[in-house]
């Protein structure tokens, strides 16, 4: 089952001479890139507060098999992800950086597995590049510092296509029986999407390739799925067994079922909203993305690149015809456009062109805080909420971000003229834009949105009165409390996150704290 017509191993690969020529930077750069200033921003709403409000609430209720949000049952996900955030909890605390170092570390070992998988196959510069992209890609940057399960699905349905890819190629076992451990692990993450992407991408290769004979062997590997049964059973058993019709209901037919067949919780789209999407996601390496896609008409008549271009094109087709469209989505399908972009890396030779979408990307951050300030002013903000939390913008901006940010310009403008080839220097700037919106920029951004949510939820500490949310959906307050906070009608009595846009003017109150669009008080 060996493709003869597949990239040819560099000759001098073995695990001596690959650490000797630096492959510790393809574990030691997203490491760092995503572990520095992890704790930085405050938790965003509503994903990360749920997420990890979920899990502080498993330790509240000793259930970690059933995930609960402020007391009502949460069937959003399976419970892998929970799982590796409660374990960071148990060891750190309830901390932003507990709940977001398992997509730090997830995503790390995402850019890994890509940047091993380019360099046995293309060489230590196309390791390198891959990697490089990966994580420094404005999408992977984002999900890989936030509390949910995005990154960890990604690394998953990741190490399950490439060692896919590997007993393509070579017929051997291992790396079919590694894919199963992952797609199991995946569908523990974040359900059928894990089974899916695998499978179908595998099927349409091997369609393409005439080799449907060798898919059907191996999806019913009797080994394999013994694997997968072992690792997905136990869990939606219990949890079946634990909710019943709610479980099936909650889980499958809402969180699976209607986002594809219909628009969920209001994140819709056009049939063209992925293919304006990956380009933002894989900021600033746009030069590259073109380069490679001049590319597909040649990369389809080689085994491994159409691999590469049908998993990429099944991932963007598919979810462009699913009635729910979240940005996320579509990095299920960028993977392979990191190796893709990486072996043509040599094609984009203007330094100008490769360097212009990082120069601009620091160029609004350096204004983003007088565009916002300007925003608010100018009306473009209409929610009274938003536009309450922008007005906050002169006092949110964290010490020396005018400063770091002009740092990260200078030393990019210092990289065009380092001797490196295009490539190489167009990493070096997208390292310092990744490394100044994690010191600068999120955390910014993070004070503005939720920064006044965070403080009374820390404020809200220091009285003892039932707490809820009333008319306001942002369970980080109940993180940040420590206290289960239901969304209801709040009565008197009672303590009471809401928007000041949304509190009645004639429910007598108690001010308890005020910031922006956001105030807590006691009701009378």
């Amino acid at each position: 089952m060996t493709d003869a017509s597949r990239p040819r191993h560099d000759p001098d690969m073995n695990q001596q001479s690959i650490f000797n020529q630096g492959r510790w930077l393809l574990l030691l750069l997203p490491l760092a890139l995503f572990l520095m200033n992890l704790g930085g921003a405050p938790l965003f709403d509503v994903d990360e507060g749920a997420f990890s409000e979920a899990t502080r609430e498993m330790f509240v209720r000793n259930d970690f098999l059933s995930t609960w949000l402020n007391g009502a049952p949460r069937f959003d996900k399976p419970i892998l992800i929970y799982w590796c955030q409660a374990f960071f909890v148990w060891l750190f605390g309830t901390g932003e950086w507990s709940f977001r170092l398992p997509s730090a570390l997830a995503a790390s070992a995402w850019c890994y597995a890509v940047g091993q998988f380019a360099w046995q196959r293309y060489g230590r510069g196309a390791g390198l590049m891959a990697c490089g992209i990966a994580a420094t890609s404005l999408g992977v940057h984002l999900i890989g510092r936030a509390a949910t399960a995005d990154a960890l699905l990604n690394m998953l349905l990741a190490l399950a296509l490439l060692d896919a890819w590997r007993h393509l190629e070579s017929g051997a076992r291992a790396p079919l029986l590694r894919s199963y451990l992952w797609i199991g692990l995946g569908v523990l993450t974040k359900g059928p999407i894990a089974l899916l992407v695998p499978g179908a991408t595998t099927l349409l290769y091997c369609l393409t390739a005439g080799r449907w004979r060798d898919w059907l062997r191996s999806v019913f590997d009797p080994r394999g799925w013994v694997i997968l049964l072992a690792v997905t059973v136990p869990w939606y058993a219990t949890a079946l067994a634990i909710h019943g019709q709610d479980f099936i209901d909650g889980f499958i037919l809402k969180h699976n079922v209607e986002r594809f067949s219909g628009t969920l919780e209001g994140h819709s789209g056009s049939m063209f909203y992925y293919i304006l999407m990956i380009p933002v996601l894989l900021l600033p390496w746009l030069a590259w993305l073109i380069a490679a896609l001049r590319r597909l008409p040649a990369d389809w008549s080689t085994p491994l690149t159409r691999f590469l271009w049908v998993w990429c094109l099944f991932v963007t087709v598919f979810f462009s015809l699913s009635g729910t469209k979240l940005p996320h989505y579509a990095l299920y399908g960028c993977t392979p456009l990191f190796v893709l972009l990486a072996i043509h890396r040599e094609r984009v030779k203007s330094v100008l062109a490769g360097a212009a979408p990082v120069l601009v990307l620091m160029l609004l951050f350096i204004a983003l805080p007088v565009l916002l300030a300007h925003s608010a002013q100018a009306g473009w903000v209409r929610d009274a909420y938003y536009l309450a939390q922008v007005g906050r913008v002169s006092e949110a901006i964290p010490a020396g971000y005018h400063v770091l940010a002009a740092a990260a310009l200078l030393l990019s403008l210092a990289a065009l003229r380092a001797p490196f080839d295009t490539g190489r220097r167009v990493l070096v700037m997208a390292c310092l834009n990744t490394l100044l919106l994690a010191l600068a920029v999120t955390p910014f951004v993070g004070d503005v949105l939720q920064g006044p949510v965070k403080r009374a939820g820390l404020a809200a500490r220091a009285y003892t009165e039932p707490g809820v949310l009333w008319n306001f959906h942002a369970p980080s307050f109940s993180v940040y409390r420590g206290e289960v906070s239901p969304t209801v009608q709040a009565r008197p009595g009672q303590i009471a996150l809401t928007r000041s846009d949304r509190l009645p003017p004639d429910v007598p109150h108690e001010t308890l704290y005020r910031e922006g669009g956001v105030v807590l008080v006691r009701l009378k």
